[in-house]
C-alpha cells in the first residue's frame, strides 16, 4: 500500500508545526539562558569591580600613608636641623661674647674671683693656669677644675637645658 503525498500532507503540517513549537521553545529557552548568563556576568563584574575599587581605595589609603608619614619625617628634620642650627650659633655667639670679657676692664676682677674659686675646690697649693679665650684652669693631685670663659658659658646655657629652645621656638 502506497501512501500518497496528499495523504501524507496532514502529518507532514502536524510534524511542521510540532517542529516550529519546539524550535520556539528552544529559542525561549536559549533567549532565557543567556539572559539569565547575561545577568550572572553582569552581577560577576559588579561584584569584581567592586572590589577592585574597595582594594584601589585601600591601596591609594596605604600610599597616603606612607606619603603623609614621609613628609612628617622630613619636615621633622628640617626642624631638628633647624633647631641644631640655631643651638651652635647660640652657643658660638655665647664663646664669643664671653671671651670679649677678655678685653674689658672688669675682666682682672673676674680673674680674681676666678682664683679664689678655684683654690676653694682644689687647695691652696693647686697649679692654676691661664686657658686660652680667658679664664683658668687649675690642677692638683687627682682633680682638675676648668673655670675657662668658655666652659663656664656652655655649662651654663647646657643648664638651661630645653628652655633655650624658647629663644627660636614660635
Amino acid at each position: 500500500m502506497t501512501t500518497s503525498p496528499t495523504e501524507l500532507a496532514p502529518v507532514r503540517a502536524r510534524l511542521l508545526k510540532d517542529a516550529e513549537a519546539d524550535a520556539r521553545a528552544l529559542l525561549a529557552a536559549a533567549d532565557e539562558d543567556a539572559a539569565t548568563l547575561l545577568r550572572n556576568a553582569e552581577t560577576q563584574a559588579a561584584d569584581i569591580f567592586a572590589e577592585a575599587r574597595s582594594q584601589g581605595a585601600a591601596d591609594a589609603e596605604a600610599v597616603r600613608r606612607a606619603l603623609c608619614t614621609r613628609a612628617r619625617r622630613a619636615a621633622r628634620a628640617r626642624e631638628l636641623a633647624a633647631r641644631r642650627e640655631c643651638w651652635q650659633e647660640l652657643r658660638r655667639q655665647v664663646v664669643h661674647g664671653v671671651e670679649a670679657l677678655h678685653d674689658t676692664d672688669a675682666y682682672p676682677a673676674l680673674e680674681a674671683r676666678l682664683t679664689t674659686h678655684a683654690r676653694h675646690l682644689l687647695g691652696p697649693d693647686a697649679r692654676i693656669t691661664t686657658a686660652p679665650g680667658g679664664g683658668l684652669r687649675g690642677e692638683a693631685p687627682g682633680r682638675r677644675a676648668d673655670l675657662s670663659l668658655t666652659s663656664l658659658a656652655l655649662g651654663a646655657l647646657d643648664d638651661l637645658g630645653s628652655e633655650v629652645e624658647e629663644l627660636w621656638t614660635p
